[in-house]
């Protein structure tokens, strides 16, 4: 009987070691090919890996170490953590965690989260002004060490989420893009993780078993904003399979003339010149999909309206 059982013990251990390493392959792939399709980083690069304690940083740093092994070219890896001096911050596991994987990486040490307390009202979202404050001062950093790249560790849910809230809030298309340079125009931003899904970094993070370090600013306030966008993005991925990653392609499939931003589009100008046009309005086309009755909010239109 025993040996039956350690025969499905070991069957179990066996499955499970393979769907991690599945885990880790797609990640690799999909890092790798968010780099290529953007060309986030070339040959000579010194990146700078913002780590923040937080499941996707180190997913970022962990895929970023396995890919650079792997990669034709040559760049510098160095991870860099901002002590914001929030209350109970251990201060003591990323300098031990990074000293183990033996990566070159710098702790800054500011007290931004006094800043934030002393200017956002109790009860008030805190996470713009911090997000500022943080950022300005990784700019200065990656001068101070010399690197041309900065690596955040964003998602594919949080450039969705971003999509969300301000078009829902800001009333603007706008996004997250995998790449951008600062409003200075000093800095390039990369986010090597654009196609790689939430769920498979909270994944990842529990099967490398990453020392997760929780946020005391924003981790306590229940009602924000993204966390309402993120629900909703849940909720259609369970009732409606597939239409969030139909979502994500569609930031990468852009029809200006189809949108109504003139300075986009030449709406003005453009003129009945007799040529044939694949973009051209089709007088009563099919449409690209239909909209069930069933989604709340959403009314499908009927022929002729």
């Amino acid at each position: 009987m025993s040996a039956v059982l350690e025969n499905v013990g070991a069957k179990a251990a066996e499955k499970i070691a393979l769907e991690n390493n599945k885990l880790h392959k797609r990640l690799c792939r999909l890092v790798g090919q968010a780099i290529g399709d953007f060309n986030m980083i070339e040959d000579g690069d010194k990146v700078m890996v913002c780590l923040s304690g937080g499941k996707d940083s180190y997913a970022l740093l962990d895929i970023l170490m396995t890919l650079r092994e792997r990669a034709p070219i040559n760049f510098e890896l160095i991870a860099v953590n901002l002590d914001q001096k929030q209350p109970n911050f251990p201060d003591h596991i990323l300098p031990a965690y990074l000293e183990k994987l033996g990566i070159p990486f710098h702790i800054e040490n500011q007290d931004t989260y006094s800043i934030v307390k002393r200017l956002i009202p109790e009860g008030k979202t805190t996470c713009s002004l911090c997000s500022r404050l943080r950022r300005g001062i990784l700019y200065r950093v990656a001068d101070e060490l010399g690197c041309n790249k900065i690596a955040l560790g964003h998602h594919r849910d949080d450039i969705l989420e971003t999509f969300f809230l301000n078009m829902f809030f800001g009333g603007k298309l706008k996004a997250m893009p995998a790449k951008l340079v600062s409003d200075d125009g000093k800095h390039m931003v990369i986010r090597p993780l654009a196609y790689v899904k939430e769920e498979d970094s909270e994944r990842y993070a529990e099967v490398k078993g990453f020392p997760i370090i929780p946020c005391d600013l924003c981790g306590s306030q229940e009602n924000l904003q993204r966390k309402q966008i993120k629900g909703l993005m849940r909720e259609w991925e369970k009732k409606f399979p597939g239409r969030v990653e139909s979502i994500f392609s569609s930031l990468s499939t852009v029809v200006p003339s189809h949108l109504m931003d003139r300075d986009l589009f030449g709406f003005k100008d453009i003129k009945a010149d007799g040529q044939a046009n694949p973009l051209g309005d089709i007088a009563f086309d099919e449409e690209p999909c239909s909209t069930p009755a069933t989604v709340p909010g959403i009314i499908p239109l009927q022929r002729g309206q």
